[in-house]
């Protein structure tokens, strides 16, 4: 598991996940995909570090109706056509029937319109390179399931999926669906994702945009000695 503290921040996470990366998988071409709106900050580290291009992976969770935080299935999206992953058994503890869901399936997917539109980035293709997917943690791994889903049907090599910190269940949970799953902090009794940042603001679209347009040209490879903040942000 590595370290027990918490992160100063998600640009420190960036840097230990950066590491953590390239431990596992090396300089081989990759593009890096983050999770928005947390995953941004976490992956400018890490596409500097693998000297590969920084792009998006648009996902929204599907919330039960009335309990938004309890995931019962997320979409993901690069390009046009969305992905569905479902969590059947939260779905059926929590109730939910089929017209429930379609609603809330609904609104999520205008919502991932509308981010589209706005992030204004046309998507990376892998082009045979391996694709690294970043979030900024994973807690119980649905959203991360859905990206996964969606990197796969772009047919790359490899998806890796990484994130600084996450839950064991959630880990297990990737590990039967990426190729290969990078989280050097896996806490026992991991119950949210900002428990382990010390800081850990919301972000705007606005800082998105800036963190993609300072990372649009990425340098050559860094060693993990070197770990001056290129990231653009603060």
């Amino acid at each position: 598991m590595g370290r027990r503290d918490p992160y100063r921040d998600r640009a420190e996470a960036g840097e230990v996940l950066a590491d953590a990366v390239l431990l596992a998988c090396g300089t081989r071409p990759a593009i890096v995909l983050a999770l928005p709106r947390g995953g941004v900050p976490v992956a400018v580290p890490v596409a500097r570090r693998l000297a590969a291009p920084l792009g998006l992976m648009l996902v929204r969770k599907l919330g039960v109706p009335g309990r938004p935080e309890l995931a019962m299935g997320a979409l993901a999206q690069i390009g046009r056509t969305p992905v569905l992953v479902r969590h059947d058994q939260v779905i059926e503890e929590a109730g939910v029937d089929d017209e429930s869901f379609e609603r809330v399936k609904r609104r999520e997917e205008e919502i991932l319109t509308e981010k589209s539109a706005r992030y204004g980035a046309a998507p990376l293709t892998p082009d045979g390179r391996s694709i690294v997917l970043v979030d900024d943690g994973l807690a119980t791994g649905m959203t991360a399931l859905a990206a996964v889903a969606a990197a796969r049907a772009l047919h790359p090599p490899e998806i890796v999926m990484a994130a600084p910190v996450g839950s064991a269940q959630a880990v297990a949970l990737l590990e039967d669906a990426a190729d290969l799953v990078v989280c050097p902090l896996t806490p026992h009794g991991f119950s949210a994702v900002s428990l382990w940042y010390r800081t850990f603001d919301q972000l705007s679209d606005a800082e998105v945009i800036d963190a993609l347009t300072a990372a649009r040209h990425v340098p050559g490879p860094v060693t993990p000695d070197d770990h001056t903040d290129e990231s653009g942000l603060s």
